[in-house]
């Protein structure tokens, strides 16, 4: 476990487009959060990207998970987390707006919605951060599915700077996955100390989830 092992594996997940991207043409971005966990040998990360897929149709936390004792499969993608039992009621006949006067069940909890009937899905969605942020992200048990359920958590970020094109910018060049790979090599959290202005923020990338 180096700090160029684990930048190593961020960028070849890069490359085969399976690293977190917030400017992904598929989903409109709802919130994120990214979880570390270490001990004297092992690593692993799992980074949340909560967004509204048209396509898919649903609210969706895409789980990415990297480390060096990963339970099941390969780095990159993980889990593809539904969030919302009743799309057919908020959005009928795959509508991308909502249908007013129904709440939005998440995981078998109906939630209130402050939104006029016409209100794009993405902004419905949108509306239930920060209130319900626990229920859309996941559990525990969720997080680890494919982490050891042993291994200490370092540190959880509810946000960070971003590259805006992974195409162009290698995780390892980066300063946020730098002092990220450094927490997780050294077990320091104090580590990451960044300097750029974080931009995780579902409002910075206006372009996601319009392809």
């Amino acid at each position: 476990m180096t700090v160029s092992s684990i930048l190593g594996q961020f960028d070849l997940c890069a490359d085969n487009a399976e690293f977190p991207d917030l400017d992904n043409g598929y989903y409109y971005p709802v919130d994120v959060r990214m979880h570390l966990f270490g001990d004297n040998t092992r690593w692993a990360l799992a980074a949340e990207l909560l967004g509204y897929n048209p396509r898919a149709g649903n609210l969706i936390n895409v789980v990415h998970r990297f480390g060096n004792c990963l339970a099941q499969g390969k780095p990159g993608f993980g889990e593809f987390l539904d969030r919302v039992d009743n799309m057919e009621e908020i959005a009928p006949n795959y509508a991308e707006a909502y249908a007013g006067g129904v709440p939005v069940v998440v995981r078998g909890t109906a939630l209130a919605v402050d939104a006029e009937a016409g209100t794009p899905l993405a902004d419905v969605f949108r509306r239930l951060v920060p209130e319900h942020r626990g229920l859309l992200l996941a559990d525990e048990a969720e997080l680890r599915a494919d982490v050891p359920a042993d291994l200490p958590v370092l540190l959880r970020l509810d946000e960070w700077h971003q590259p805006d094109d992974f195409g162009e910018t290698a995780p390892s060049e980066h300063e946020t996955f730098q002092m990220i790979a450094e927490v997780l090599d050294s077990g320091d959290p104090a580590r990451y100390r960044p300097t750029l202005p974080a931009n995780t923020h579902w409002s910075h990338w206006p372009e996601a989830g319009t392809l």
